[in-house]
């Protein structure tokens, strides 16, 4: 059996492991198989690896993707770049690093853009803001980057105001707040000022629509969920394997 996998600490949520089985089943892979593996802690890879010698693949959720990087034996630009990895393509017992949400993001976000769209606010500082900062750098869209706490570089979210959100028209989550299980929480930014102007993009995909993107409809803000670029990222990773 040639195994594949997703490694995070809560994996309740994911999507993956049922995308992928149902696309073995249509390209007739019936030696191919995608497990979950839950990690209290991302040094229990080792017995992982240890114990699945047939192991060929392994995507990246929260939070390992940037805690990932010490055990991968090579990494291409994009991980070098961001400092996080959602995809590990595994040959003879080497561990290589992707990042595959840049793609899926990209791709995604750019459908959507409008004229009045230039600049960005990204909430969240963990290894898919890494990604998405870089998505945006390439698009040349200048952004902010939103903190619980006080870093530099970075705002918090006290530090919010009307004149910032009418100056950055897209928001983006890049946390886990309002991802099931916990679908009642949600970041708090001044949702009060938000406009139809303003384009909402939470990476979350379960729910389907999280509080925070209730929050910009109800505004009339264009909203878009993390379904697609889930999507797009594990084609991505799929030809990755394969390759």
């Amino acid at each position: 059996m040639i195994l594949f996998g997703l490694i995070g600490k809560t994996l309740t949520h994911s999507f993956s492991k049922a995308y992928f089985t149902e696309k073995f089943t249509k390209l007739g892979l019936q030696d191919h198989s995608y497990v979950n593996f839950e990690l209290k802690s991302i040094s229990e890879l080792q017995s992982i690896l240890f114990n699945h010698p047939n192991l060929k693949g392994l995507n990246v959720t929260v939070p390992y993707k940037e805690e990932i990087i010490p055990f991968l034996d090579s990494s291409n630009e994009l991980v070098q770049q961001t400092g996080a990895c959602n995809c590990i393509k595994i040959e003879k017992g080497k561990l290589t690093g992707f990042n595959t949400d840049i793609i899926g993001f990209s791709n995604s976000l750019q459908k959507h853009l409008k004229p009045h769209h230039q600049k960005s606010i990204v909430l969240g500082t963990g290894g898919a803001s890494k990604a998405v900062q870089y998505c945006l750098k390439q698009l040349q869209i200048p952004y902010i980057v939103i903190s619980r706490h006080k870093q530099e570089n970075h705002l918090t979210y006290e530090d919010l105001s009307q004149e910032i959100l009418n100056r950055y028209k897209i928001i983006i989550n890049t946390t886990p707040l309002g991802m099931y299980p916990d679908i009642t929480s949600y970041p708090f930014i001044p949702y009060r000022d938000v406009t139809p102007e303003h384009l909402f993009f939470d990476l979350i995909y379960n729910p389907a629509k999280t509080i925070f993107l209730e929050k910009g409809e109800e505004k009339g803000a264009t909203i878009i969920n993390g379904f697609e670029m889930l999507m797009l990222q594990a084609e991505e990773s799929w030809r990755i394997w394969k390759s």
